[in-house]
């Protein structure tokens, strides 16, 4: 059974880094198969740190396996929440980063399956050509979706996807919290297919979909690499990770008995000599002589009736069905956007300019910059100008404000800069921005001007009058 399993992930369309890790491997001391997927939450480098610093303890700990399987797992988990929280605590840039993740340890020789979760990524199986859903997400979203109050294509388009309530590295002790780390055990039997993946896949192609080419005549290579091409084909917009494990065991089938026919008896009746004799064809009177066997195989059949039913039962109360369990109301914690290397480098280059003068060069930053989370500026005086076209532009999943002038500035100039596809271009929450040449392309709002004032006073006061003016033309080309 050696190409039973097979992981692959991939960067997707949209990211400039891979923050996925998964595991596909045989465990060493036991004959059991180590398959999951690890999804790093925390921004550029937070995430994929995370997960590696997952990935390494999970191999670890399990890869030399001994004893109860479930607690074994449970167990890694825990050593791995320390060692992330352990790093956060040594670095001050990696205060956000965590990482979700389903394991499973999947026993083939003996047909079962063990399985430990905690986020969203997800764990199905497939039976008789059925994709189910094992894992629950630890989402608000994902909750909504498994208990039928939303669909499907809702639940991948909620404004909400991408907020978890648990993953590693949120809490520094878990051991406490029993139902943290989400566990089962399934029967695993011959033909079946389990799949582990990161949201990348399942945000964007949808069960019917996955189902169609899980079921497809081909090689758990192919069907790990045709997911990975649908998701990219729909967008690709996060990373992408697949693990696949298959119990390629024959399947059991019987051939059919065919009844073996009852042999005709005749019986013939003598009467008296002036009647004709009768006879009377059908089956064979039964013979007492055998009777105390055929009570024995009775009393067989019915013990094996009996164990039967209670195996099917055992099956399906500990199958691919887990009973669900009470959400855990709890503060919802947004997993992150991944941002990408150009926007993390403007954000930085903002808030560590010396002086009060930035320029953006199309050289120095690769045209669009896309931008998937609003960019904030803080600083007492800013002069932002362009050399060469820049545009800032919204991700396509994103449709929230692209800049946000804080309160705390007191004078801002955005010069010769062309700001696309957000909801809102600019906020502005202070009276200290100066635009010149600005363009504003297929943005719902171009400046949103904010006031705060104290809670409860009465305020007086009179909104400047607009000096802005619109141009074809600018009135001084970018340098």
């Amino acid at each position: 059974m050696a190409d039973n399993f097979f992981g692959i992930t991939d960067i997707g369309k949209v990211s400039e880094n891979n923050e996925d890790e998964f595991i596909a491997q045989k465990a060493i001391s036991q004959d059991v198969i180590i398959a999951g997927v690890i999804d790093g939450v925390g921004g550029y480098h937070g995430g994929e740190i995370a997960a590696a610093i997952a990935k390494e303890c999970l191999i670890k700990l399990l890869g030399n396996i001994t004893g109860d399987i479930i607690p074994a797992i449970k167990a890694a988990f825990y050593s791995a929440n320390a060692q992330i929280f352990a790093e956060k605590k040594q670095d001050t840039a990696l205060q956000n980063m965590a990482c979700v993740l389903t394991m499973a340890m999947v026993d083939v020789p003996n047909n079962q399956l063990y399985y430990a979760h905690v986020g969203d990524t997800r764990l199905y199986l497939l039976r008789d050509d059925n994709l189910v859903k094992i894992s629950k997400d630890h989402s608000f979203v994902g909750f909504l979706e498994d208990s039928g109050r939303l669909t499907e294509q809702d639940a991948m388009n909620h404004i909400k996807r991408n907020e978890i309530n648990k993953a590693l590295g949120f809490e520094e002790v878990i051991e406490n919290n029993e139902e943290f780390i989400e566990t089962g055990q399934s029967p695993f039997l011959p033909g079946d297919l389990l799949l582990i993946c990161s949201d990348g896949l399942t945000d964007i192609v949808n069960k019917e979909d996955i189902t169609a080419i899980l079921t497809a005549a081909s090689t758990l290579k192919q069907k790990g690499t045709m997911l990975i091409d649908a998701a990219n084909q729909n967008g690709g917009k996060d990373n992408i990770t697949v693990v696949l494990v298959k119990n390629d065991k024959p399947l059991l089938q019987h051939a059919a008995t065919k009844p073996i026919a009852l042999q005709q008896e005749t019986i013939v009746i003598k009467g008296p000599a002036h009647q004709p004799k009768k006879t009377i064809t059908g089956q064979p009177a039964p013979k007492r002589k055998g009777s105390g066997v055929l009570i024995v195989i009775l009393s067989v059949l019915c013990v094996v009736f009996l164990a039967s039913t209670l195996w099917f039962y055992y099956c399906y109360t500990n199958g691919p069905q887990p009973v669900a369990q009470t959400p855990l109301i709890t503060t919802p914690v947004v997993k992150q956007h991944v941002r990408n290397a150009q926007e993390i480098k403007l954000q930085d280059t903002i808030n560590k300019l010396k002086g009060n003068t930035l320029i953006l060069s199309a050289a120095d930053f690769k045209q669009p910059i896309i931008i998937s989370d609003s960019l904030l500026i803080q600083r007492d005086s800013l002069h932002i100008k362009t050399k060469g076209a820049v545009i800032l532009m919204a991700d396509t999943s994103y449709n929230g404000v692209g800049l946000i002038i804080s309160s705390k500035c007191k004078h801002i100039v955005l010069d010769s800069l062309t700001i696309q596809g957000f909801g809102t271009a600019i906020v502005a929450r202070s009276n200290s921005l100066t635009l010149k040449n600005i363009r504003f392309v297929n943005c719902n709002q171009s400046l949103v001007q904010s006031f705060i004032f104290k809670d409860k006073k009465y305020i007086s006061g009179k909104l400047p009058v607009s000096t802005f003016s619109t141009d074809s033309l600018p009135k001084h080309p970018a340098n």
